[in-house]
């Protein structure tokens, strides 16, 4: 399903296979395969082709809003399984609000098994936060690595380079908020 939305933004766009590789700095055969489904993009290399097409990746995995858009029952929110060859196995992102235009706020649950980690480090416009469930993470944000625990918070500006990693023992979960929403 992400290759044909994708597919559908690039030609809604005007843009050429060609272009859109050139502008996420990818090669057009890698973005062919993504299209038809036979390659999952990276989280960086999804952040930039989004980026190109003037959108966010949460427009990607579009969900109808829950109970008239306020209330999204826990077993029934929409669920992200992130590429295990390019994110590190069992990362799986909860969305707290399914993505709709009229949010001002991304929010998902990042559910990180352990060894997972995130390819990175990304960089993006906006500022987020988190909140460490359960488990314990790295995370690394500039070059600074901070070891966090269940209950430990932290907040910053999207534009540094960041990315995280369970080196745990134990399935981790990070409730984190972003603004705008880019994912």
């Amino acid at each position: 399903m992400l290759g044909v939305r994708l597919k559908l933004a690039r030609q809604t766009k005007g843009m050429t296979l060609k272009g859109l590789a050139v502008s996420a700095g990818c090669s057009e055969s890698l973005l062919s395969k993504i299209e038809n489904g036979k390659a999952s993009p990276s989280l960086p290399m999804l952040h930039r082709l989004v980026e190109a097409l003037g959108t966010n990746i949460g427009r990607m995995f579009e969900e109808v809003d829950g109970e008239e858009g306020i209330v999204f029952r826990a077993g029934r929110r929409p669920l992200i399984t992130l590429d295990p060859l390019r994110q590190g196995d069992g990362i799986t992102l909860e969305r707290v609000i399914p993505y709709s235009a009229g949010h001002l706020l991304q929010c998902n649950i990042h559910h990180i098994d352990v060894g997972g980690a995130s390819a990175g480090p990304i960089r993006h416009a906006g500022e987020e936060v988190g909140y460490v469930v359960s488990g314990e993470v790295e995370l690394i944000v500039d070059d600074r690595s901070f070891h966090l625990r269940e209950g430990d918070s932290f907040a910053f500006q999207s534009e540094r380079p960041h990315h995280y990693r369970n080196n745990g023992t134990k399935r981790a979960s990070i409730f984190w908020v972003n603004t705008p929403p880019t994912f």
